[in-house]
């Protein structure tokens, strides 16, 4: 790395990745125990720390206890169904793997695993340092920037894209700080978050270019 290069740090969503490594696999097991999810996120921590070369890697998980949005709004995630329960002692497992690595873990009570992601990609800002959020969702697509960039699934657990301002503008016609604004327009049903009566994606598309914000279109 020169003087000139930036530093390259991974930030893990821990969470959305097991998630998506389990659903995307068939089920498997050793000695018994269920084992995709855990084969399924060690196979795109290889596949990271092998293709990206990242200097700095750092994961983060959701804890068991309510966030501040279920304070906020107590529907929050209501409808998502209970967690499968051959994927529950998966965590731990994947976890270990994460610290067979010597990859610190990042986690605290009253908020997820992207919210962590985002403070973490905050402070670096400034530094001579390059983000690489790898999820399994497009929640963190609204912390792309110059300096950060999200690489997501696309399909199964090897066909992966990465976001640029670019790529997020050619995707939904937005700007990435705009992401958080379409959600909350449009609403997001996987989180059970209601958006404004009949507005879905076009709509919201259409508000945020000619206006900017929610604030603006009100």
């Amino acid at each position: 790395m020169s003087a000139k290069t930036p530093a390259k740090l991974v930030l893990i969503d821990g969470n959305a990745l097991v998630h998506r490594s389990y659903h995307a696999l068939p089920p498997l097991s050793h000695q018994g125990e269920p084992t995709n999810a855990v084969y399924g996120f060690t196979s795109v921590l290889l596949k990271v720390l092998r293709e990206l070369k990242p200097d700095y890697v750092v994961a983060t998980f959701d804890l068991a206890a309510p966030t501040f949005r279920h304070e906020e709004f107590a529907e929050y995630k209501a409808h998502r169904p209970k967690t499968p329960d051959d994927l529950i002692p998966q965590f731990d497992k994947v976890k270990d793997v994460v610290r067979a690595f010597s990859i610190p873990i990042y986690e605290q009570e009253g908020f997820e695993a992207d919210d962590l992601i985002g403070t973490i990609a905050d402070k670096v800002k400034g530094e001579k340092v390059k983000c690489i959020i790898i999820t399994g969702d497009l929640d963190t697509l609204q912390l792309v920037n110059g300096n950060t960039e999200v690489l997501t699934l696309k399909k199964g657990i090897s066909d992966t894209v990465t976001y640029d301002e670019k790529a997020v503008r050619d995707r939904f016609g937005l700007l990435p700080e705009q992401m958080a604004d379409f959600k909350g327009l449009k609403g997001d049903p996987s989180d059970n978050i209601p958006g404004v009566p009949g507005v879905g994606d076009k709509t919201a598309t259409d508000l945020l270019s000619q206006y900017g914000t929610v604030e603006e279109v009100f």
